[in-house]
């Protein structure tokens, strides 16, 4: 089940939430993929510990090769690397995906990441897909071509306003594209319990009958070392709370 992270708004932990998510169901014996369809390569960095190296593959590759047709078609695989973690794989970004993308758009290759899922189904058990803060050609490939979405919320009012038009998109995209995606809950990040506007700004969330996730990830210092390391929680700490609640996050989703 392709399960794509995506907000229109930044800073609200869309790879923080991917890449331990992704290497959860790693840890769990699950064959899993990350593809990083943000050309900032937040992803990339975090799971390879830099930017994808020159010669390596990445997911703007693959967007390429969908422009030129030939009757031997490289397989979607053929873009993912491997990261140093066991059962964990990626497609990582690149910078030329901006290039790119008027590109695609004018080709109309809209459909091409879905067709590429499809495939890449056989191969793993989970698939993640981290995407830019922007409702751009490649958010909108990964929400044709997803099962489901996850929403990162962080508890202010940019954040509040930002999260009704991305639902209203996400309910259109579902109506025109894809009747099969899903949205599978708001991910309330970087909580703060003592402080009254999230709790206040949680509540009323639940209370017009949304979909928030528990638990809610709590605030820590701790992820932004496992960024410095390149190391998801699940490998650097693994009863950490915030560890604890990512898991539990995890195996709260569908299967």
């Amino acid at each position: 089940m392709p399960i794509v992270v995506f907000n229109q708004k930044g800073g609200v932990g869309k790879s923080t939430i991917t890449c331990n998510l992704a290497a959860i169901s790693a840890s769990q014996g699950l064959s899993t993929l990350v593809i990083d369809l943000d050309p900032q390569g937040n992803s990339t960095s975090y799971l390879l510990g830099a930017p994808a190296a020159e010669g390596q593959p990445t997911v703007a590759d693959f967007f390429e090769h969908t422009l030129s047709y030939s009757f031997k078609s490289k397989p979607p695989t053929d873009f993912v690397v491997e990261t140093p973690f066991e059962n964990l794989d990626l497609m990582p970004s690149s910078p030329a995906l901006s290039e790119l993308q008027v590109k695609l758009e004018s080709r109309q290759k809209i459909y091409k990441l879905r067709e590429a899922l499809q495939k890449l189904a056989d191969s793993y058990d989970r698939i993640y897909i981290d995407t830019a803060p922007a409702l751009n050609f490649y958010t909108r490939a990964a929400l044709i071509g997803a099962s489901g979405c996850l929403i990162p919320f962080d508890c202010d009012s940019f954040s509040r306003q930002a999260l009704y038009t991305l639902l209203d998109n996400v309910a259109e995209i579902r109506a025109d594209h894809n009747p099969e995606l899903q949205v599978e809950g708001i991910v309330v990040n970087q909580f703060q319990p003592r402080a009254n506007l999230p709790q206040r700004m949680v509540a009323e969330l639940i209370a017009e009958g949304l979909p928030v996730l528990q638990p809610y990830l709590p605030s820590s210092v701790r992820i932004r070392e496992s960024h410095e390391l390149s190391k998801p929680m699940i490998y650097l700490d693994p009863s950490h709370k915030i560890t604890l609640a990512l898991i539990e996050l995890h195996d709260g989703l569908r299967a």
